[in-house]
């Protein structure tokens, strides 16, 4: 069973990945107001950065291989 403070991080992680700057706003708050440190919040960001970068890669390599054409930075190596 996950912690209210970890429950808060990945809250805080989702928000990210879901591009909304009010969801962040509240979540981040909660996430204080549950422990979480400014250090573990900025940590719970940078790995929802990677994963919305590994998603928006793979979603640029579908795109194109629908329109039969390479997607620019196929090379780079993603999570997704």
């Amino acid at each position: 069973m996950l912690d209210e403070k970890t429950k808060g991080l990945i809250a805080v992680g989702a928000a990210i990945t879901a591009n909304c700057q009010s969801c962040l706003e509240v979540r981040s708050g909660k996430a204080r107001e549950l422990g979480a440190t400014d250090a573990e919040i900025l940590a719970a960001i940078e790995v929802a950065k990677q994963v919305r970068t590994g998603a928006a890669g793979k979603m640029d390599r579908f795109a194109a291989d629908l329109m039969g054409r390479e997607a620019p930075g196929t090379g780079a190596s993603r999570c997704c």
